[in-house]
């Protein structure tokens, strides 16, 4: 070696050993062996732990969960309604469950059941990081897991919780067979419809014992876990359905893979669609059909199904005893004592649902859900199914003084705006053809929308909500109450003649918003529920101003003119205020009356339904009449009502602010001599454009518009005109307040 690379060799060491001496003393600490050193010491700790663990934690006697005692429910007073349990469960062998059955829980839960330990340790570390976090339940259990949990334990989200979870799921898989786990776990699981265990749920979905259930049944069981209340095919929305299909697919799946079910016997399975829920024995009458509403309240805010479920909860509901007698009397001796189905077919159609808030709470005091839960299992006060009609027409005024609309020639809207009432009439300023008839096709002329509210005039009100805008009726409509989701709540002319979905809970809500002077109720059925020393958060049924307490004060000075136009005599006589509207909905389907006092808010709604079907038939011939209308039966129910309901309170006045409605005397329909035309006529084309304030198209409007381009209003027909009425069946509502048939 040559001097120069000799010396380049001493530098290059004497750098070395620079760099040496400047990571010294730390890199003595944290070299790969020391590193190593620290992971092997922190195992080695956390094995002690858990081996310290292992030997304190001992496999606890069955928990009272297992045992589920009974809930309670109340009446407002806080005298006891109902008790409902103990649990839904008859636990039976494995042996007579069948064993593709058995396979398709483990499938669904645990593909490798039959070979782990009992435990998923990654699962669980998952769990326990998420609880710590907060981040509330996380999957990942074993059947043994979800076994344990379900019969030793509870359903608290905690970390002690997992743990001792972890401990009892690895002694009971030593100590246990795995038939006698998974017999535990189908029998101790939740399914939903109140069944606890597999022979429960087989009765519940399939109206059979365990041993006859198809393994798609089970596969279905199987799945329902996962969701109870959200899988229920009966209950679930389009997506729980599209979910709880996917989830009976992965299960099959699931088994084809693991060799517990041919490919080819796997390819001809469909889905097996549960029958329809039956009542729990012992619910019948009108407790079930609260006990039932009063869940899916608790559900929605939040209270845990399962836990719930279990029992040991005192659910104290809004309902008045005095006042759920008065109702039930009112719809017996106004309608079901004259009811006769071996005389007349038709009478066996008839149901009723009512619903009764007091608007200042927002809670549900009296419903009326049919003839008992054990005889119509459908609840008629919160189905949303049938059409509102013309109780509907209310809120399109409100969403008319709300926006500040004006009509066709600038005029602002009010009580006293004239439109022009003749029936057929095209509908001005509408992307599609609209042209309803009014009831039995009469025409009105120029008329007030007063005159209009009182007599349910069809044509002033599409020509309103077309002036208004279709898209602020609907946001008004729902931010009053009304359910978007209830089904035909498309944005089309016809939506003025009330063609969606509601139910007499939402209409109920609507009407109690209005009442409430524009702040919202949301109809409650529970005031309270508690379990031991917790006590459920409940939302405030009134929250939030909906819309002005101007425009709704307005349009209950207007519906106090639909009952105060020479009817509702009863309700008068006693000086009590009094604002309502009634609506026929298409072909007679349903009838309703909707109507409050300051003090109470009722709607009752009438359906033909066919006994045994379901499908929606009409009501015509009702109890030996004629074309069943709003002021008809339903009205009657809902003045004998609340007439009982409000028996020795003082006799009330609306608190109103407003300028316009009933109290003020619209201007004269003008006369023969200054139209061209006849009030009950249609438009002319010598007619003039400033006859009243929202007159209807000339000649040379309407030719763009022909009215024959009008179909029926009805949602099942989905158009937007409708057809010619037939007098004795009409698309159109019935006329305001108590009329009689010889007022209409």
């Amino acid at each position: 070696m040559g001097r120069a690379e000799e010396r380049r060799a001493r530098q290059k060491s004497a750098r070395r050993a620079k760099r040496a001496a400047k990571a010294g003393g730390i890199r003595r600490f944290f070299t790969w062996k020391w590193l190593l050193g620290y992971l092997l010491g922190l195992c080695a700790l956390f094995i002690g732990g858990f081996f310290i663990l292992y030997l304190l934690v001992e496999v606890p006697p069955a928990n009272a969960a297992a045992k589920a005692e009974a809930n309670v429910y109340k009446y407002s007073d806080g005298t006891i309604m109902a008790k409902e349990g103990k649990v839904n469960r008859e636990s039976v062998p494995l042996s007579k469950i069948p064993k593709e059955v058995q396979h398709t829980f483990v499938a669904a839960e645990n593909k490798d059941f039959y070979s782990d330990s009992g435990v998923s340790f990654t699962g669980t570390a998952r769990g326990l990081i998420n609880t710590a976090l907060g981040r509330g339940k996380q999957g990942g259990s074993t059947i043994t897991q979800q076994y344990v949990k379900n019969y030793y334990l509870n359903q608290e989200q905690t970390v002690s919780r997992k743990l001792k979870e972890l401990v009892i799921s690895l002694k009971v898989d030593q100590q246990k067979s795995k038939d006698y786990i998974l017999q535990g776990y189908v029998n101790t699981s939740y399914y939903g419809r109140g069944a606890y265990g597999i022979q429960a749920a087989a009765r519940a979905y399939y109206n059979k014992d365990v041993e006859d259930l198809s393994v798609e049944q089970g596969a279905y069981l199987a799945s329902v876990l996962q969701a109870p209340s959200q899988y229920d095919w009966s209950a679930a929305g389009p997506n729980g359905k599209r979910l709880v299909k996917a989830r009976w697919n992965y299960v099959l799946n699931n088994m084809v893979e693991k060799g517990w079910l041919p490919k080819g016997e796997r390819e001809g399975l469909k889905f097996p669609i549960p029958i329809e829920p039956r009542p729990i024995p012992g619910l019948d009458g009108q407790t079930g059909y609260f006990i039932k509403a009063a869940k899916k309240e608790l559900y929605k805010a939040g209270v845990n199904e399962n836990e719930f479920e279990a029992g040991g909860w005192t659910v104290t509901l809004n309902i008045d005893k005095k006042k759920q007698k008065a109702l039930e009397t009112a719809v017996r001796s106004q309608l079901t004592d004259k009811l006769d189905p071996k005389k007349r077919k038709v009478d066996g159609n008839a149901q009723v649902g009512a619903v009764s808030v007091n608007p200042k709470s927002g809670g549900i005091v009296a419903m009326y859900g049919g003839a008992g839960a054990t005889k119509h299992y459908i609840n008629n006060a919160t189905r949303s199914d049938y059409q509102p009609a013309s109780t509907f027409k209310p809120l399109i005024l409100a969403a008319g003084l709300e926006n500040g609309s004006t009509a066709q020639d600038s005029t602002p809207i009010t009580a006293s705006t004239i439109y022009d009432g003749t029936s057929r009439r095209p509908v001005k300023g509408s992307d599609t053809a609209f042209a309803p008839p009014n009831e039995d096709n009469k025409s009105y002329g120029p008329i007030s929308v007063q005159k209009a509210m009182n007599n349910s005039v069809n044509s002033v009100f599409a020509q309103m909500a077309v002036d208004v805008g279709l898209d602020k009726v609907k946001n008004t409509a729902i931010d009053l109450g009304m359910n978007e989701d209830a089904g035909g709540f498309d944005v089309r002319p016809a939506m003025s003649l009330g063609v969606m979905g509601a139910s007499p809970r939402d209409m109920a809500g609507v009407y109690s918003t209005l009442d409430n002077h524009g702040k919202k109720v949301t109809p409650a059925i529970v005031k309270s529920a508690e379990k031991g020393d917790e006590r459920s958060q409940l939302p405030d049924p009134t929250n939030g101003q909906a819309i002005s307490r101007g425009a709704a004060d307005s349009v209950t000075s207007v519906l106090t003119g639909v009952v105060d136009d020479g009817t509702g005599q009863a309700v008068r006589q006693q000086g009590q205020a009094v604002a309502g509207k009634t609506g026929t909905s298409d072909d007679n389907k349903s009838a309703w009356f909707s109507g409050y006092t300051p003090d109470l808010v009722t709607s009752v709604g009438m359906f033909g339904e066919q006994k045994g079907v379901g499908k929606q038939v009409s009501l015509k011939g009702t109890a030996g009449g004629g074309r069943v209308n709003g002021g008809d039966y339903p009205a009657k129910i809902w003045a004998a009502y609340t007439q009982a309901a409000l028996n020795g309170q003082k006799a009330s006045k609306f608190d109103l602010d407003t300028d316009m409605g009933a109290a003020v005397k619209p201007p004269p329909s003008p006369s023969s001599s200054d139209t061209s035309e006849s009030p009950s006529s249609s438009p002319s084309a010598t007619e003039s454009t400033s006859e009243s304030p929202s007159s209807s198209p000339s000649s040379s409007e309407s030719t763009s518009e022909s009215p024959s381009a009008s179909s029926s209003a009805s949602p099942p027909d989905g158009g937007d005109t409708p057809s010619p009425p037939d007098p004795s069946s009409s698309a159109s509502d019935d006329g305001g307040g108590f009329l009689r048939r010889d007022q209409e």
